[in-house]
């Protein structure tokens, strides 16, 4: 190998984001690798529907009693002792302000700058490659996917929809399938949205489902799934579920009655599995039951001691009912778990899908939420970038892992969640994520890796105009979006024209609500820099959600001193997928002059990987092409280049684009080792100037960090 020659950038500044992904998340993480966590645990993931961070007690609605005990208040008791026992994350995310791409990202593990679902795509069929459901089934779980889909594809005869549960990952399905679906909660009836068609599995089964609410259907459906499971042929195998409510969104409608007594096996609700009266609560009068606590509730609507208080409107009481539902189901979620004697061995994370919003699809009843400050301490509401449409009300509880009362205050996203639950079933998550595992922070051992929080969004109208919001966020105009976090501070951008367009940069640790600007009032030249840059390194363009910043190329790094040559590890496993390494311990490291297959001694049942940096001869598009004989990952920066992993096939030629400056661009190269045989590795590009060639070995370098 010739080391001989070095080049040097004139710009001197280190770039921290390389040394974190690299350096950090493998010396963070590693800390947890081959830990042992006892028998693999359940894993229950609750995604809600439109609840804000706000709308929990433990979040913020406990903090209104004190100063201003008029205001009117929700109660959420199960979840505020979910997160007595647990860990509160109220510094995580979600990928996208509005449902259907972010519950994509959360299902692929990958931000919106790489899912296929991305801005208001609601029905489009979710990519056909890992999923939260299909890397856990490779790990040895049953899956099952409980309540709203909304990411089944658009050809609408059904069953056999293209991305139907059971096509991605899940090996049951009980719930709505189409996006609309879920905007009614009474399948049978359609007290305000016409009836709807609830599958089980493949099976159509909404005309038994009279007088069923939705909560109470998809809360009895999981609870009856568990026991059947436990108590059947799934026996010590470990379950992951997805319980995903379709409320409190849309028609705010109510319950029959009371939330039966009890919980667990014997109370709670339950599912009787008879036509016509399918759980304990299909009976009485449809949309009729008010929670006692709200029924007759009242406020200081004037804000004024001297008059009376006046009842909270109608639609106010319907929403803080439809949330204390969920406050009900959870508690009586965990309870069967005690009573199952799974609760010390199950991962419960709860969560909503992003910011609250101002839809009760309930004619001449709007719902605004300042009501509640459904929005806790930020600004921003559904469809907005502003911490209030993205910061999520999340809650992690695994009794004897996860230490009782934790506060996370490491700033995460949905897409770490896929890492961290193939690191609690015994695997590396697959390179094709996004995320970083989470378990140093919820389990607290180790250092948390940073997670790389970045989200683009397109939607029409402006932020709302309430008094509760910062004068510089009322009225804003939405239109193409993004947000990007480094360290305490986040980078906002609105009704973006093109890629020149400054963020707006607030430090929302010490800001919350957003109101400093601080591009305008501090030096954050350099800060400015590295949000522009990170943006373009950690996506790659989808013509079905084109942004103003497509054609712009991903900036070279500056200030690294490099030498000719590339580092690789080699690690030894049977891996399913191409693995992220982050959390693995390699068996051998080396230097080598180009990436191949012949390094280090894992020839079989293993994986190799190769970082450094290449040199980009002169800006413009450039393609790369991958053939091997068995399967690989390229990332150039974050971006995920080709992805020649899932159903790829041996020795076919895979490519992909992108725009680059001239000059340095790290990248990263994950290879599996075939059964038999070594691996072979054919890399080319074409480019500016540059016929397809095989990449030569000159633009290939590394540094000593």
């Amino acid at each position: 190998m010739l080391f001989t020659s070095r080049i040097k950038l004139t710009t001197v500044s280190i770039i921290l984001f390389f040394v974190s992904i690299w350096n950090g998340i493998a010396q963070g993480v590693a800390v947890l690798a081959g830990d042992t966590v006892g028998q693999k645990p359940n894993i229950i993931f609750i995604l809600t529907d439109d609840l804000g961070y706000g709308d929990l007690g433990v979040f913020f609605q406990n903090q209104l009693v004190t100063g201003n005990a008029g205001h009117p208040r929700q109660f959420t008791p199960h979840l505020d002792q979910m997160a007595k026992e647990g860990a509160l994350l109220p510094q995580q995310y979600s990928p996208a302000p509005v449902c259907a791409p972010s519950r994509a990202s959360l299902l692929l593990g990958r931000s919106q700058g790489h899912s296929n679902v991305r801005d208001n795509q609601f029905d489009k069929a979710l990519d056909n490659n890992y999923t939260l459901g299909s890397v856990l089934q490779k790990a040895g779980y049953t899956t099952a996917a409980i309540g709203k889909w909304g990411l089944q594809g658009k050809d609408d005869s059904g069953p056999n929809w293209t991305a139907h549960p059971l096509n991605r990952g899940f090996d049951y399905f009980l719930g709505y399938i189409r996006h609309r679906d879920g905007h009614e909660h009474y399948p049978k009836e359609g007290v305000y949205r016409g009836s709807k068609e609830v599958y089980e599995n493949r099976t159509n089964i909404a005309q038994d489902l009279d007088k069923c609410y939705t909560a109470d259907l998809w809360t009895a459906a999981a609870k009856r799934w568990i026991v059947d499971y436990k108590k059947g042929t799934g026996g010590q195998k470990p379950f992951f579920m997805f319980l995903a409510y379709d409320t409190p969104h849309a028609v705010l409608e109510l319950p029959t009655q009371a939330y039966p007594k009890g919980g667990g096996l014997d109370g709670g609700l339950q599912w009787l599995g008879q036509p016509g009266h399918m759980i304990n609560t299909a009976s009485g009068k449809v949309d009729s039951w008010m929670h006692p606590d709200y029924s007759n509730a009242t406020y200081d609507d004037d804000r004024s001691a001297a008059s009376p208080q006046v009842p909270w409107p109608d639609i106010y009481k319907r929403y803080a009912t439809d949330t204390r539902r969920i406050d009900d189901a959870v508690g009586d979620l965990l309870h069967l778990l005690k009573d199952l004697n799974i609760d010390d061995n199950t991962m419960v994370v709860f969560t909503s899908d992003n910011g609250p919003s101002i839809e009760s699809y309930i004619t001449g009843e709007p719902i605004v939420p300042t009501f509640f400050k459904s929005f806790g301490p930020f600004d921003g509401i559904k469809r907005d970038c502003w911490e209030g449409g993205l910061r999520m009300p999340s809650i992690a509880r695994w009794p004897k892992h996860i230490p009782a009362g934790n506060i996370v205050e490491t700033p995460s996203i949905f897409y770490d969640w896929m890492p961290t639950f193939t690191q609690i079933a015994g695997l590396p998550a697959p390179a094709v994520s996004d995320g970083v595992s989470l378990l140093p922070s919820l389990l607290k051992k180790g250092k948390q890796p940073e997670s790389q929080i970045y989200l683009e969004y397109f939607e029409q109208g402006t932020t709302p105009e309430f008094e509760d919001f910062a004068a510089n966020h009322r009225g804003r105009r939405r239109n193409q979006m993004q947000m990007v976090r480094l360290d305490n501070f986040v980078g906002v951008r609105y009704d973006i024209k093109s890629q020149h367009d400054d963020f707006e940069i607030y430090d929302v640790v010490k800001d919350p609500q957003q109101t400093n600007n601080l591009a305008r009032t501090s030096n954050t030249t350099s800060l400015q820099r590295r949000m522009k840059d990170r943006v373009l390194q950690s996506r790659i363009p989808n013509v079905t959600a084109p942004r103003p910043y497509d054609d712009a190329p991903v900036p070279a790094v500056k200030g690294v001193i490099a030498d000719p040559g590339i580092q690789w590890k080699a690690y030894e496993g049977d891996f399913p997928w191409v693995p992220a390494v982050a959390t693995l311990t390699p068996t051998e490291t080396g230097m080598s002059d180009y990436p191949n297959g012949n390094v280090g001694k894992v020839k079989s049942s293993g994986a190799l990987y190769f970082e450094g940096y290449m040199r980009i001869p002169r800006e413009g598009e450039y393609r790369f092409f991958i053939k091997t004989n068995t399967t690989a990952l390229f990332k150039i920066h974050n971006a995920t280049v080709i992805d020649a992993d899932y159903e790829y096939f041996s020795n076919t030629v895979k490519a992909g684009t992108i725009n680059l400056t001239s000059g340095l661009h790290p990248f990263r190269l994950f290879l599996t080792s075939p059964q038999k045989g070594n691996p072979t590795l054919d890399l080319e590009w074409c480019g500016p100037g540059l016929d397809k060639e095989k990449i030569p070995a000159t633009v290939f370098f590394h540094t000593e960090e």
